[in-house]
C-alpha cells in the first residue's frame, strides 16, 4: 500500500506540472481513459475500470479497490496559411502572407485515479486529469505584435466520486469536481493599438494568469437487458474565476468558464463475452460562454471591444459528436480496440482569423487500442489518429474577397496506462 500510494504521489506531482495542448472535441479531449480511447471516446455505458469515473462516475462502484496511472504523448500539427496581400486600404487588418506552422509539437499528459470500497455496494474514488487544451507557438508576428504570437490554455480537474449501486446491475454516480486552468498569450499588441480592447494593458504578453472554479457531474450505468448496457452524464457548466491579467481579451473582463456537457450512450454484445459495440453521442456546448461564442465581427464591425461582455471571441458553435468502438476479446489475457469518433467541429468559416491562435477545426478521429491481462495488473495501450481537417475563410478585417485564410490540424497521440 506505501508503494503505490507513493507512486500516485508522484504521478499527481507531474500531472500539475504538465501542459495540456491539444485540441480533439473543440477543446475537450476525446475520452479520458485509456481503454475509452483505445474507442474513439466510446464506452459510457461499459464498466471497464476506475478511469472510466472520469467519463462515467457511476462506473467506479463496479471495480474494487484498485488504482491507475496514464501517461498520453500528444504530437499536435497546426498551421494557417494566408493567401492574397494586403490591400493597405484605410481601416483594414491585412495578414502577412504565406504558411507558417505551430512550434510547439509534442506534450505529455499524465492522469491518476484511485477507487477504495465503502462497502459492498459503494464506493469513493479520487480522479485527476486534463481537459484537452489550446496551445499555438507561432514563430512570427501574425497579428503585427511581438514574435512569438500565440496563447497556451492549460486545464486540471479533479473529480472526486462516489458512486453506489442501484440493486444488481445499476448504479449511479455523483462527482464534485475542483478545477484549475492557466491562460497565456503573446503577439497580441495590435489589438490594443488600433483600440479594439476595453484595457490594451491586459490584452497580451502578461504571463501566465491562473484561475480555480468547480462544477458537478452525475452518471447513472446499468444493464437494460442480457448483453444491452445503456449509460448517461450530465457536467454542469464549471464557474471559474476570471483571468484578470487577460481581462482586455477575454468577454466579461476576463471570464472562461468551461462549457455545461452530457453523454449518453448504450453498448451491445454482439457475440456474449467476446465482441462488444458501443456508440455515445455527446453534445458540448460552447455557445453558453461568452469569451468562446462571441463572433469576432457583426454586420457593420468589430463585435464590441475585447474584454466587454459583448467583445469579440472565438465564434465557437455547439459541437455534437458520435462516437463508435469496438472491443474483442481475444482470449484471457489479451483484448482488441477500435473506434471512428465523428463531430462537425466548433469553427465557422467567418471566424478564421481570431482561430488562427486556436485552430480547433477536428472532425473524425480513427484509433486503436488493447489491453493485457498481467497477474493483478493490467496493461493498456491506445493509438489516437485525429484527420487532418483544414477550414478556410476571407479575412473579416480586409477589403472583400482581398484575404483567405485556411485553418488546418492533425494530430497523434500514444497514450499507455496501468491499472493495478
Amino acid at each position: 500500500m506505501k508503494n503505490k500510494t507513493r507512486i500516485l504521489a508522484v504521478l499527481t506531482a507531474f500531472l500539475m506540472l504538465s501542459s495540456t495542448a491539444f485540441a480533439t472535441d473543440g477543446y475537450f479531449g476525446l475520452g479520458y481513459d485509456t481503454k475509452s480511447k483505445g474507442m474513439a471516446g466510446a464506452g459510457v455505458a461499459l464498466y471497464q475500470n476506475t478511469f472510466f469515473g472520469a467519463s462515467n462516475p457511476a462506473s467506479m462502484v463496479w471495480n474494487g479497490d484498485k488504482y491507475g496511472v496514464a501517461l498520453g504523448l500528444f504530437n499536435p500539427n497546426r498551421d494557417y496559411t494566408v493567401t492574397g496581400n494586403p490591400s493597405g486600404f484605410p481601416g483594414t487588418f491585412g495578414l502577412v502572407p504565406g504558411k507558417v506552422e505551430s512550434d510547439s509539437k509534442l506534450f505529455p499528459m499524465p492522469s491518476v485515479v484511485g477507487n477504495w470500497m465503502i462497502n459492498e455496494t459503494s464506493s469513493f474514488g479520487i480522479s485527476l486529469y486534463g481537459n484537452g487544451g489550446m496551445n499555438t507557438n507561432y514563430p512570427t508576428a501574425t497579428f503585427h505584435g511581438s514574435n512569438p504570437t500565440g496563447v497556451n490554455l492549460m486545464q486540471m480537474f479533479g473529480a472526486f466520486t462516489y458512486s453506489f449501486k442501484l440493486g444488481e446491475n445499476w448504479s449511479m454516480g455523483i462527482s464534485a469536481i475542483l478545477a484549475w486552468q492557466s491562460f497565456e498569450a503573446k503577439g497580441l499588441e495590435a489589438f490594443g493599438a488600433a483600440h479594439m480592447s476595453s484595457d490594451a494593458q491586459k490584452l497580451t504578453n502578461n504571463g501566465a494568469s491562473s484561475s480555480f472554479g468547480y462544477g458537478a457531474k452525475i452518471g447513472l450505468q446499468g444493464e437494460i437487458t442480457d448483453g444491452l448496457f445503456l449509460g448517461a452524464t450530465f457536467q454542469t457548466k464549471m464557474k471559474m474565476g476570471k483571468f484578470t491579467e487577460y481581462a482586455g481579451l477575454f468577454a466579461e473582463a476576463g471570464g472562461f468558464d468551461i462549457p455545461m456537457n452530457w453523454t449518453v450512450g448504450i453498448a451491445y454484445e454482439l457475440i456474449p463475452e467476446e465482441l462488444i459495440i458501443a456508440v455515445d453521442f455527446k453534445q458540448i456546448y460552447y455557445n453558453k460562454v461568452k469569451s468562446i461564442a462571441n463572433r469576432m465581427m457583426h454586420s457593420t464591425g468589430f463585435n464590441g471591444p475585447l474584454g466587454s461582455d459583448t467583445g469579440a471571441g472565438f465564434g465557437w458553435q455547439d459541437m455534437s459528436i458520435w462516437k463508435f468502438g469496438l472491443e474483442y476479446v481475444l482470449d484471457d489475457e489479451w483484448k482488441l480496440r477500435t473506434g471512428f469518433s465523428t463531430g462537425k467541429n466548433p469553427v465557422r468559416s467567418s471566424e478564421v482569423m481570431f482561430n488562427i491562435l486556436a485552430p480547433g477545426v477536428i472532425d473524425n478521429h480513427i484509433t486503436f487500442g488493447f489491453s493485457k491481462l498481467m497477474g493483478d495488473s493490467e496493461l493498456n495501450v491506445a493509438i489516437v489518429r485525429a484527420l487532418r481537417k483544414t477550414v478556410s475563410g476571407p479575412n473579416p478585417m480586409e477589403a472583400p474577397n482581398q484575404q483567405t485564410i485556411d485553418l488546418s490540424m492533425a494530430q497523434w497521440e500514444l497514450e499507455i496506462g496501468i491499472t493495478f
